[in-house]
């Protein structure tokens, strides 16, 4: 049961990059972004061919965030003027895109097989592997809590507001709405792309379907069970979904009367009407995120 909870620990605070980045684009700065699972593949992928080239995990982590960064401000750059639910349809096609690419270019990635054999980082001595993997990675999520916390208190974050608020009062007075917009992305990006290397250096294997659309429909159920733009309710709302998500798969244990598969797509009706609950008590008619 300990090595359970560990492992339930290490995929909350892996989906916490995730979220937090998430919480950068929509929260702060109000792009609607369904498709943040395409930089947390990305990611995944860059780790995993690197740390398999030889290379040590933190820089791992690094080129990870620049290259999933990058490919967000491109994103970015190529949507300027597109209206939040556009936005919204346009990145979950380009998360879609993301995958099929890893999954059709076998030489790129092992197509459908996969990559295996991607090495963990060494452990914490007195640790064991999953506690030493714990440990490293909460380090590493409060170390980005604390870039987004400082960033949001920035001038930076309140401009990100603003931009949320009104884009077109904060253009007016002559912001660069569009660079602030692009940085956001740049930024959200990066952190899913390092939640993504620790997602594969953890799991020692990656494959495509491992990176579907249901993951940025997790991310932006934790982003919505915070408030808007709240780091701090970010990551507790992250530590809800993956508790429901992963905690719940013990009740295959204590519910017999339907069998894995049923259990699997109820759990997952479940999540979609909490999150429909959410939206309609916390976003409703004369509420205010």
């Amino acid at each position: 049961m300990t090595a359970y909870l560990v492992a339930i620990l290490i995929f909350a605070v892996i989906y916490g990059f995730v979220a937090l980045g998430l919480n950068i684009q929509w929260g702060l700065t109000g792009l609607i972004n369904l498709g943040q699972v395409a930089f947390f593949a990305v990611g995944a992928y860059c780790a995993a061919l690197t740390t398999q080239a030889g290379l040590p995990l933190l820089p791992a982590l690094v080129l990870a965030a620049l290259v999933s960064g990058s490919l967000g401000g491109a994103v970015a750059l190529f949507t300027p003027r597109l209206r939040e639910d556009y936005l919204a349809i346009v990145t979950l096609g380009f998360s879609e895109f993301v995958r099929l690419i890893f999954l059709n270019e076998k030489w790129l990635a092992g197509g459908p097989d996969g990559i295996a054999g991607i090495p963990r980082p060494v452990t914490i001595p007195g640790l064991d592997s999953e506690t030493s993997f714990l440990v490293i990675a909460a380090v590493l999520l409060a170390v980005a809590f604390w870039f987004s916390q400082r960033l949001a208190h920035f001038p930076i974050g309140r401009t990100l507001r603003a931009i949320r608020e009104d884009e077109t009062v904060v253009a007016s007075i002559g912001k660069p709405t569009l660079t602030y917009k692009t940085l956001a992305f740049v930024l959200g990006a990066a952190l899913a792309g390092i939640g993504g290397a620790l997602f594969a250096s953890y799991l020692t294997y990656i494959s495509p379907d491992m990176f579907g659309p249901n993951v940025s429909i997790y991310v932006l159920a934790a982003v919505l069970l915070g408030r808007q733009g709240s780091t701090l309710g970010t990551l507790a709302g992250t530590a809800v979904v993956a508790v429901l998500l992963e905690g719940t798969r013990l009740l295959k244990d204590y519910i017999t009367v339907v069998d894995g598969v049923q259990l699997a797509a109820l759990r997952l009706m479940a999540l979609g009407l909490a999150l429909m609950i959410i939206v309609a008590v916390r976003y409703g008619p004369g509420r205010r995120a």
